[in-house]
């Protein structure tokens, strides 16, 4: 925490901020998390503010640790302009993802359903009024269904789609760090930890839901990978055009 850098400090300060209030006014979730856009709770700031909402008091810790212990070590190289920048696009791309792989599963079931005489309007009024039609079932898979409800009522909280973004830069910028993890007995190199841990979400992501669903886990899996594939994508485009030799004060 000594070594904390001025960005990373005013984000975990704004995340701490928006746990506790949103733990004080439960009601807040309905307005700054996340929701499917042709959900009627969704409102166009939620891609921003969803990032600063956490599920519980273990979701936000490990979020704003990896954010402290990552975070400041690339913010003492860009600067804070450029790590904030940098910060909000892999969350931003997180979502980006995580409601394309919704909108897959979401779109298959309705193209079923429209091809068997159902009105999308009516369905899309059903599920807003937290009803479904029974019928629905008999047309398509359980994991299809599963996936169809949970991408239309399901939302999405927290900074781990950012964090992601990091990690993925970290190992961008010093594959050889050797990180020592509490669940793990021996270090392991940057190089070699993120694309474990983004393989391990690839396959939950996938497992359990022919369309990409979460798995059965509860985690926003493709959330992740968005957030280290913006990361990443980034990381190259700055490398060509020389991402160390300038800071963003």
């Amino acid at each position: 925490m000594m070594n904390m850098t001025p960005v990373v400090k005013q984000l975990l300060i704004i995340n701490i901020i928006f746990f506790l209030g949103s733990q004080l006014v439960p009601v807040s979730y309905e307005y700054l998390a996340m929701f499917f856009p042709e959900n009627p709770n969704f409102k166009p700031w939620q891609p921003i503010t969803h990032m600063f909402m956490h599920g519980g008091f273990m979701h936000i810790a490990f979020n704003m640790f990896a954010m402290v212990s990552f975070g400041s070590a690339l913010e003492h190289f860009w600067g804070g302009k450029k790590f904030l920048f940098f910060y909000i696009s892999c969350g931003l791309g997180s979502a980006l993802l995580h409601t394309a792989v919704n909108y897959y599963s979401f779109q298959d079931v309705i193209s079923t359903l429209t091809a068997n005489g159902f009105q999308k309007q009516e369905i899309l009024k059903l599920l807003a009024e937290g009803k479904i039609d029974t019928r629905w079932q008999s047309l398509v898979s359980v994991s299809q269904f599963s996936g169809f409800t949970d991408a239309y009522l399901g939302t999405v909280v927290g900074a781990s789609g950012a964090i992601y973004g990091l990690l993925t830069a970290f190992a961008f910028m010093f594959p050889n760090a050797e990180l020592a993890l509490m669940f793990i007995p021996v270090p392991i190199k940057a190089k070699y930890f993120v694309p474990g841990i983004l393989a391990v979400d690839l396959f939950l992501g996938f497992k359990g839901s022919s369309l990409f669903g979460s798995g059965g886990t509860g985690i926003a899996h493709f959330a992740h990978i968005g957030g280290a594939l913006t990361g990443y994508l980034m990381m190259l485009y700055w490398k060509k055009n020389q991402f160390n030799s300038n800071r963003w004060n």
